[in-house]
């Protein structure tokens, strides 16, 4: 057999030498410029940053690797009435790095609404055609809110006054001396600032109001914390336009909240002061939530939150939270509020999911919500790590919202007044609520900078609420992701943006940092390393970089040195340039054996004396042809025939057809080419053809498909794996199926 095998490549060979002189003396005609590297499996060591000993080649943190911690002991009080937030805060600052700090930098992000904020001048801003009266009136004629925050006093640990210069969102605080490494600085805060109305004014956070003159506090983003400070930009306080998210150090949270005394209050953290802000009653029905691993148990009913949302409490109450190792703090504050949880298992280890939410969000929040905690809880470090917290929370909110803090989000999700519901609801409210609680990994945990990069942790996050979704509801959530992302990646380039861009230029920002890195991903796992692969190397990235401030380059590292697999030609295509998947069929020819030789070869074999005393001494030779008329050739019979028993036994069947596959590629990414042939007896055969395939020529690939039976059609990319975005070339014979043909630029990004 391995002689046949060899007299074939032999032909083969040949053949193309023929084709090489052809081409040859076509160049030698007119001399040719040279090019640098443009081939698309090219390494990316020209784009990554060099590895060093704060971050290694491998993608995992260095032997010097080094950041910072802050602590926060917090005291606020909210003013429902005139809806006002105060607060006062004693940081405690530990410089961890190698550096002497001459200053550090704030977020004063609710700045980015104050009466001065540039934030409106920096966005276009055309006049519609149409316009209804209250948009109009809002816009033109409303009065000027006093946002932002009011600072009252920056001081000392010992009480004498810090100085400190406010620039938009940020906050720089002068120090006398710069901060010595391994040295802490102390300082204290107190502000104030007026929490924005959710509906009417925007924003991540705030009061939601309702027509009964009750409110719901979901209150984030509320006080001066520190900008990240580490070896890759040095401070991190890149001003907040509104959009970009956060970057933030880990470190203690001490917090008292001074609230009205009938609401119902959660926040980041455990809570330390049960007996002072919770009935008898409540307790009891907490530490049964806190053994039910099957389902929910209420803490506050809707009845007694319907009682509850009756009265207002002229007196407050102070819910005591202690939390460690988080980056952010949030809290969620209301009288109207029902309270249920559950227990999880994860890995031996419980944690309380639980959920609060008005009357407003039933019967959909107390059969979902808390159940979709747990499956996230569970799904989420199946695929990463043990998630850490002792629990996680989900709390209801305006329609609209989904926003993400540790161990607490913020969630929408409203049935209509009679409590009927759309499965699209029902499917949006569980999605956000497994996004938004997916956030606790990533970046909650696996730490990196959302306001330079978007995608790792939207695009990270995003990628495994899928599988969690699929999990919690099958049929539900059914979806092909790198299917649904043609219609995006095959719209004007102009309006496209590579997913490896600072989110605040992102066009298209939603596909371009959530669905499109998560499509990548999904067909990274399903489609080019295989589950076992990727899952292992997922792992690794989270688990190396828990409470840690990763880069793309560390996760693209990360991915390869745990897999053993070159992704590089996939990280620049799909994250790096804005180009697309368009891989078709160009041509199918049926070959035949013949003893005769072509014409190139017996021009060769006359011209080329190599080439004569070559085939000469080769002896006996089939050829191949792609008229049928010139098949002629018992030679391959006639050799296998004169092999011994044994060898013949192993052979298969003579094949009795043979077929040339052009297959071109007019996008370009390069990815697998999946081929599926059916034959004429209606059966199947899949081939998937690595992405290497496309190493030596970007555009087109050739395949040989030899078989004992008639093949009845091709097709390339069956299941809609690689997010092919012009169907019409996919198929031989051609069919006419082009979903997304008018909305392909064929111009390359």
């Amino acid at each position: 057999m391995r002689k046949l095998s060899t007299l074939l490549l032999t032909v083969m060979l040949i053949t193309t030498s023929v084709y090489a002189q052809e081409a040859q003396k076509d160049t030698e005609k007119e001399p040719q410029k040279g090019h640098t590297d443009n081939n698309k499996f090219r390494q990316l060591k020209d784009v990554l940053a060099t590895p060093n000993s704060n971050r290694t080649a491998s993608g995992a943190p260095g032997h010097q690797y080094t950041q910072q911690k802050v602590d926060y002991v917090m005291n606020l009080r909210l003013d429902e009435e005139n809806n006002k937030l105060y607060g006062d805060e004693t940081i405690t600052y530990a410089n961890n790095s190698k550096d002497h700090l001459e200053y550090l930098w704030l977020q004063l992000d609710q700045n980015m609404r104050a009466p001065d904020s540039k934030t409106p001048l920096a966005s276009s801003n055309n006049l519609r055609s149409f316009q209804t009266p209250e948009d109009f009136v809002g816009k033109n004629m409303g009065a000027e809110k006093d946002f932002g925050f009011k600072i009252e006093a920056v001081k000392y640990e010992d009480g004498r006054d810090l100085s400190h210069t406010i620039n938009g969102t940020m906050m720089r605080i002068n120090l006398t001396k710069p901060l010595a490494p391994g040295s802490t600085f102390t300082f204290k805060i107190k502000w104030n600032y007026l929490i924005n109305n959710v509906v009417t004014d925007g924003g991540r956070s705030g009061v939601e109001e309702f027509s009964d003159g009750n409110k719901a506090f979901t209150i984030a983003q509320f006080f001066p914390r520190l900008c990240v400070y580490n070896n890759v930009e040095g401070w991190q306080n890149m001003q907040f336009w509104g959009r970009s998210e956060f970057a933030l150090e880990f470190g203690d949270y001490d917090v008292k909240l001074t609230v009205p005394a009938d609401h119902i209050l959660d926040a980041t953290g455990e809570l330390q002061n049960e007996k002072e802000v919770l009935t008898k009653e409540q307790r009891s029905r907490w530490a049964k939530a806190k053994k039910s691993f099957k389902d929910p148990v209420l803490i506050v009913t809707q009845k007694e939150a319907e009682e509850n949302e009756k009265k207002r409490s002229t007196k407050t109450k102070t819910w005591h939270f202690k939390a460690k190792n988080v980056r952010d703090y949030a809290f969620a504050t209301s009288r109207k509020y029902i309270w249920d949880a559950m227990a999880v298992d994860i890995n031996g280890k419980t944690v309380i999911a639980l959920s609060m939410y008005p009357k407003e969000g039933n019967p959909l929040w107390e059969e979902h919500s808390t159940r979709t905690i747990a499956n996230t809880l569970e799904e989420y470090s199946k695929l990463t790590f043990d998630y850490p917290y002792p629990k996680a929370s989900s709390i209801n909110a305006n329609d609209g919202m989904g926003m993400e803090y540790p161990m607490i989000c913020f969630n929408f999700g409203r049935p209509n007044p009679d409590g009927s519901y759309s499965q699209r609801l029902k499917k949006g409210m569980i999605g956000v609520i497994t996004h938004e609680v997916g956030h606790n990994f990533f970046p909650m945990i696996v730490n990196s900078d959302e306001r330079q990069w978007t995608w790792m942790d939207e695009g990270l996050n995003s990628f495994v609420q899928i599988l969690a979704e699929f999990d919690y509801d099958a049929e539900l959530f059914a979806k092909n992701p790198t299917k649904n992302i043609t219609r995006y990646m095959g719209i004007d380039q102009n309006n496209l943006s590579p997913i490896m861009s600072q989110g605040d230029y992102v066009k298209n920002f939603g596909p371009n940092a959530y669905t499109k890195p998560a499509a990548g991903l999904y067909m990274l796992r399903k489609t080019i390393m295989g589950p076992e692969l990727f899952d292992f190397a997922f792992r690794t990235y989270s688990k190396r970089w828990m409470f840690k401030h990763p880069t793309p380059a560390d996760f693209f590292r990360t991915m390869e040195d745990a897999s053993g697999m070159d992704l590089d030609w996939f990280w620049r295509g799909w994250f790096y340039t804005t180009d697309y998947c368009d891989m078709g069929i160009k041509e199918v020819k049926q070959l035949y054996l013949t003893d005769k030789k072509s014409k190139r070869i017996q021009n060769a074999i006359k011209t080329n004396p190599r080439a004569k005393a070559y085939f000469d001494s080769l002896g006996t030779l089939v050829y191949i042809t792609d008229k049928k008329e010139d098949a002629n050739s018992d030679e391959i019979a006639k050799y296998i025939k004169g092999l011994p028993a044994d060898q013949k036994a192993k052979l298969k069947e003579i094949p009795k057809y043979m077929y040339q596959v052009q297959f071109e590629k007019p996008g370009g990414l390069v990815l697998p080419l999946i081929v599926e042939l059916t034959y004429t007896d209606g059966t199947k055969k899949r081939e998937q053809f690595p992405a290497e395939i496309w190493r030596k020529d970007d555009t087109k690939a050739f395949r040989i498909f030899t078989s004992t039976k008639e093949i009845k059609s091709i097709i390339v990319d069956p299941d809609a794996e690689t997010a092919d975005i012009d169907t019409s070339n996919n198929s031989w014979p051609k069919k006419t199926q082009n979903k997304f043909n008018s909305f392909k630029n064929k111009t390359k990004g």
